[in-house]
């Protein structure tokens, strides 16, 4: 049996890159998975919400591919009513849907400035407000949000995307203290550099790979986090350098 047997969790952003990884593992470990991104066909970047289904259910799994829009209200509270209704509740809720612009803040135009905030900052609001009474009245529930070094780093080109990543470990921290009592865990995952099919088509495949890892690495402690209590994780942020794959340690 599965470490999350019986669970139901939502991936959002899970068409490729580390949300598919992370909806794939947990799949593998008996959770229900609602597989949720915008992309339904294929496009300039690989992945869709199907392949992803398509790849869990012929290893064995159990998944629902659901297209959400994660800044549209609308569509994050019907993703979690379809998600009740096919599996009966929402147990994990892991947000890895976001986007990168790589401009210095003088050539950013508000568009794509805003462009990112929807996705980055408002998108994890509108998801997690959505789960949020089900998983009160539960009186359970795990949310991760996909983070990132730029949240503290100050590298030139970064400052939209480095900036929406350091609101939203904000806004885990200050949740993580209104939803311990509920038993719900918060908590914040840092991948580092991760060579994805999004970041393939932003840098190229030409581009110096060096220190950027195979986003694999990043199921020991995504799983370790979908199990993780309130207690022990209080809105931190936790780096998949931490840990180790074979034997985790504590997060810091």
């Amino acid at each position: 049996m599965g470490t999350l047997q019986g669970k139901t969790a939502i991936v959002a952003g899970a068409s490729r890159g580390i949300g598919k990884v992370i909806a794939t593992a947990y799949a593998r470990e008996g959770a229900r998975v609602v597989v949720a991104a915008r992309t339904e066909a294929p496009g300039k970047i690989a992945g869709t919400i199907g392949e992803t289904v398509a790849g869990i259910l012929a290893a064995g799994g159990d998944a629902l591919a659901v297209r959400c829009d994660v800044t549209s209200e609308e569509d994050t509270q019907a993703l979690v009513r379809q998600a009740i209704a096919w599996a009966g509740g929402v147990d994990i809720l892991v947000n890895s849907a976001a986007v990168i612009i790589y401009d210095q803040l003088a050539a950013t135009t508000f568009k794509r400035w805003e462009m990112v905030y929807r996705v980055n900052v408002h998108g994890a609001f509108l998801l997690t407000k959505a789960v949020l009474p089900h998983m009160i009245g539960r009186n359970a529930g795990r949310i991760i949000q996909l983070t990132s070094g730029a949240a503290l780093g100050a590298r030139a080109g970064t400052s939209a995307y480095g900036s929406t990543k350091a609101a939203l470990e904000r806004m885990c921290a200050t949740l993580a203290t209104e939803v311990a009592p509920h038993n719900i865990a918060v908590s914040c995952l840092a991948p580092g550099p991760m060579k994805t099919e999004g970041a393939l088509f932003g840098r190229g495949p030409n581009a110096d790979w060096t220190g950027w890892e195979d986003p694999r690495l990043i199921e020991p402690v995504a799983l370790y986090l979908a199990q993780a209590d309130a207690v022990s994780l209080p809105g931190l942020v936790v780096r998949r350098a931490d840990f180790d794959r074979r034997e985790p340690a504590a997060p810091r």
